[in-house]
């Protein structure tokens, strides 16, 4: 986290390709292309992260203060919702701490920076990887309580909810400590970007699968009662339209992010890949977007959590 640079160094100075592999400046007319860079005001960072603060919170205390919250998928939610609140603290942290350093307001040896640069960074990729975790374990329940309707209370209990949390915690923390120590290896790179991939693959078969399910189920009703095609039609592109803002907004906000990781292992030295790589910030800003769009998605369509909610606000605890 240098101070005097506009850039973060988040995630072991991932948004820059190491020095000894990509120059530290690219003349467009003789080097590569020109260069679109979208700059990103620490004003932008700040705001965006203090609305999925509040949203994120908002949540988790609605979640905790309502008992008939309290089941596994909620669970899910809760923690989906904690994860994004570290994305959020920790990104408003840092730029909180370099626009300090910049004005010279803080004062701080190296060795002190260096370190609470790397805490952040281990906050910033452990939560980052907890809420991909999460994100595939709603997934996960959505399917069984579809599929499974009848066993769903006796495979997904509470006691193998909070297990199933408690080990996407230690996993999260153990890959970002991992991750931070070994960012300059091709292996970790790879092995997250795979787990992106694996995650997306895994969201897309699920939500597919239960969407042509609920069509059947749709078409099934539609023949007891003896209706036309158009109200099963209907349905289905409803259904449709829902899956595709889910994951497209899970793959336009995370994706740009695996991307630039995917590249530094593949085209350090490019000039193409060069002006991706300054696009880092907005990569960032894309995933605290994300933050503040999965409270709308997974938590916020809930009647009796907007209803809970509500009494949040009054502050009728």
């Amino acid at each position: 986290m240098p101070a005097l640079s506009s850039q973060r160094r988040l995630l072991g100075s991932l948004n820059c390709t190491p020095p000894a592999t990509l120059p530290l400046t690219l003349a467009p007319n003789r080097t590569g292309p020109q260069c679109l860079e979208v700059s990103i005001p620490d004003g932008l960072f700040l705001s965006l992260g203090l609305v999925s603060l509040v949203e994120n919170v908002l949540v988790v205390a609605a979640i905790a203060k309502n008992r008939n919250l309290h089941s596994p998928m909620y669970c899910f939610i809760c923690c989906l919702a904690v994860s994004d609140l570290l994305v959020s603290v920790s990104n408003v942290l840092e730029t909180a701490v370099m626009l300090l350093l910049e004005a010279g307001v803080l004062a701080a040896q190296a060795a002190m920076v260096q370190q609470l640069d790397n805490v952040i960074d281990v906050l910033i990729c452990g939560s980052m990887v907890s809420s991909l975790c999460f994100l595939g374990a709603i997934a996960v329940d959505r399917y069984i309580s579809i599929f499974y309707a009848l066993r769903y209370h006796s495979v997904m209990t509470l006691p193998r909810a909070w297990r199933i949390i408690m080990a996407i915690w230690v996993a999260s923390i153990l890959t970002s400590l991992l991750f931070i120590t070994y960012y300059n290896h091709t292996v970790v790179l790879l092995c997250l970007v795979g787990f992106f991939i694996a995650m997306l693959a895994l969201m897309a078969v699920l939500y597919i699968h239960m969407l042509a399910r609920a069509c059947q189920h749709a078409r099934g009703i539609a023949r007891l009662q003896k209706r036309q095609r158009p109200l099963h039609q209907g349905f289905g592109l409803k259904g449709a339209a829902t899956l595709t803002i889910l994951l497209g907004v899970f793959f336009l906000c995370w994706g740009p992010f695996f991307l630039h990781l995917s590249l530094i292992v593949l085209c350090p030295q490019h000039p193409t890949c060069g002006c991706i790589f300054k696009n880092f910030n907005l990569f960032l800003a894309l995933i605290i977007c994300n933050a503040i769009v999965d409270p709308l998605i997974y938590a916020f369509r809930s009647q009796e959590l907007r209803k809970t909610l509500q009494e949040v606000l009054q502050c009728s605890w």
